[in-house]
């Protein structure tokens, strides 16, 4: 079956004889904190892996990282399992991920090579080059329906999917499940090599109440506070769970200066707090609303943004969700 058969004789014209390239710079999406649906949009899941680009030339297959690394040695499945699959040449982009139950899990792809087995898996979502030709000025419509007439997807090697339009839906699916987020992608965009507004991130962030027992010192041009340093109860006791950084306005700093001020101590209310040079103690009175990526082994927060106070909550009752 010829996988070109089916474009239209417009979506062939795009079709531009071209030799195979040894590199390529992926597509790359922008954050935006923007949630809405649109038919002349697609929607996928946001994998939480290792970004792949695939090369085949015909007599072996190539797996390179983001940055041009090559990812063979690590997963020399993957590159086994697209010979015979695709064409007799191609470049392919995807995501190579592992999972920890139904969650793609970076964490848990990086515990390859160690005594854990870790089965990886490469979810294809675009395709560049086929058969000498660069298909990248296709829309992605028809570089996605490309994709799927010409891979025999089998083993570690699947076709992630996408929804039409409902990209708020996905989105609300995407938090229910814990997933990383959503992908949005002009469905009529063409291939680009760096980052484009075509291709949308929707990440999805977790919050939670914390209570602020101590702050850093201010640097550079800000002012009233560096940081805040947050924790959660546990067996009655306040655990430290990060420092806070990041979602302040100048009238947020000058607010909390005012409110912490009068509630400093001499020591530190946290059980079990690192060092910090420049912190000042309070009394563990206030509870900040904070938002974060996830968790880390260790029970800190992953890149953590305060969000605001909370005044109907009782320090006592902010426990670790």
């Amino acid at each position: 079956m010829d996988p070109f058969a089916a474009l239209s004789p417009a979506e062939r014209a795009l079709l531009v004889p071209a030799p195979l390239r040894d590199r390529v710079v992926p597509m790359a999406a922008t954050l935006t904190q923007e949630r809405f649906s649109d038919p002349a949009w697609i929607f996928e899941r946001k994998l939480d892996g290792i970004r792949c680009i695939a090369i085949g030339d015909g007599e072996g297959v190539r797996l390179l990282s983001r940055n041009a690394l090559s990812l063979d040695g690590r997963f020399p499945e993957i590159a086994a399992a697209l010979v015979g699959a695709v064409g007799a040449s191609f470049v392919l982009d995807g995501e190579i991920v592992a999972f920890d139950g139904s969650q793609t899990s970076f964490s848990t792809l990086q515990q390859r090579g160690g005594r854990r087995p870790v089965e990886a898996f490469l979810y294809l979502f675009d395709l560049l080059y086929l058969d000498g030709r660069d298909a990248t000025a296709l829309p992605l419509r028809a570089r996605k329906g490309l994709l799927r007439r010409a891979v025999a997807a089998a083993g570690p090697i699947r076709i992630t999917p996408h929804r039409n339009t409902e990209g708020e839906a996905l989105y609300r699916r995407a938090c229910a499940a814990g997933w990383e987020g959503v992908i949005a992608k002009r469905a009529d965009s063409p291939y680009v090599h760096g980052r484009s507004r075509d291709w949308l991130k929707f990440k999805r962030t977790a919050e939670q109440e914390m209570v602020i027992g101590g702050f850093t010192a201010p640097r550079g041009s800000r002012t009233d506070l560096g940081a805040l340093l947050v924790g959660h109860m546990e067996d009655g006791r306040l655990r430290y769970a990060g420092k806070v950084g990041t979602g302040f306005t100048r009238a947020t700093l000058g607010d909390l200066a005012g409110r912490l001020a009068p509630l400093r101590r001499g020591d530190p209310p946290f059980a079990d707090v690192p060092r910090f040079r420049d912190a000042t103690w309070v009394e563990p009175h206030l509870v900040a609303q904070i938002g974060f990526a996830e968790w880390t082994r260790d029970g800190r927060l992953r890149h953590p943004r305060f969000l605001g106070l909370r005044d109907d909550k009782a320090p006592e009752e902010v426990v670790r969700e």
